[in-house]
């Protein structure tokens, strides 16, 4: 059986039609993802470590701060200054769920905006500090987290942007 010229138009129609309302399903749904991806990244910048303003943590935050900003990450004086607020820190990671150490496996239990807020975090904790250097800060949780070296690297790829940001940003 040969197909008129009509039937093949009508059949390039219907797969033309077909295509796009699939498509144009596929970009809906990827917009109401991305959408509720950026809802949680909303909150989360808008709640972002607020329980270092109340007790039991502000009161130890406060007391290391100039511990903290003075050490170099990772040194035995920055793991001397943790030591010394153990019990704010323990609150503070079971309270905040873009820390590793408040899931039970770690970094492999988190989901992506847990892990987006973490490595913001941690690109402006390296701020924090007279010598900090998110590269290096990088290394020591790779090791420190058993971070796979993939997902190194796209955290590594994402410094540019952050500090992009950081050079627009009035604070």
């Amino acid at each position: 059986m040969t197909l008129t010229a009509t039937e093949i138009a009508q059949d390039q129609d219907e797969a033309m039609a077909e295509h796009l309302r699939q498509t144009g399903a596929h970009i809906l749904l990827v917009q109401d993802l991305l959408m509720a991806v950026s809802r949680a990244l909303l909150a989360r910048s808008l709640h972002h470590d607020e329980s270092k303003l109340e007790p039991p943590e502000a009161e130890m935050f406060a007391k290391a701060l100039a511990l903290l900003k003075g050490s170099t990450y990772g040194s035995d004086g920055y793991r001397a200054a943790l030591r010394s607020i153990k019990p704010a820190l323990q609150h503070y990671y079971e309270h905040n769920r873009h820390h590793p150490e408040f899931w039970g496996r770690g970094i492999r239990d988190m989901n992506l905006v847990d892990l987006i807020e973490m490595v913001c975090d941690w690109y402006a904790a390296a701020k924090r500090h007279d010598d900090g250097d998110f590269g290096r800060s990088l290394e020591i949780n790779r090791e420190r987290f058993g971070i796979p070296d993939d997902l190194i690297a796209i955290i590594a790829n994402t410094e540019d942007m952050m500090q992009e940001a950081t050079d627009q940003c009035p604070s």
